[in-house]
């Protein structure tokens, strides 16, 4: 039991010092706080399912760098990602704005889906002209359903 004990807290202290240097801190409490908030909104460009928070891609650890050096210089977090998404583009956030495109692409299926229900539906109330079938038709049709006649 102390064995299970002891490799699981040298895992943990090593998680823990993976995630995040000490000497990459900013010194001010406020400030690395806010850093760290922006951190959970950033997408790691590298692994894009992780924030650069989680991420231990080179990428996610330029990216904190930038985010510190941001804040420290007394950017807000709106500025911030301002400059991120001007420079990587939107994909950059975890959360992106609401904008057009965005809702564009957020409704586009759905009208999709619904115009083509749409389509199915009207074509089953739709009532199928009557086909008469031809003379040569017929004497096929009866060939097939009644093999004895040929």
């Amino acid at each position: 039991m102390k064995l299970k004990t002891l490799i699981a807290a040298a895992f943990g202290a090593l998680s823990i010092a993976a995630a995040s240097d000490p000497a990459e801190r900013l010194q001010d409490p406020q400030q690395e706080a806010l850093a760290r908030e922006i951190f959970r909104d950033v997408r790691c460009l590298v692994c894009q399912n992780e924030s650069i928070d989680d991420s231990e891609a080179d990428l996610a650890r330029d990216l904190r760098a930038i985010v510190r050096e941001q804040v420290a210089a007394g950017k807000s977090k709106a500025e911030v990602k301002r400059f991120l998404t001007d420079r990587y583009g939107e994909f950059v956030l975890m959360t992106p704005s609401f904008n057009a495109w965005n809702l564009a692409l957020w409704i586009g299926p759905f009208v999709v889906v619904l115009a083509g229900m749409a389509l199915f539906l009207r074509r089953l109330r739709t009532p199928q002209p009557e086909v008469e079938l031809s003379e040569e038709e017929a004497r096929r049709l009866e060939k097939i359903a009644d093999p004895e006649i040929r």
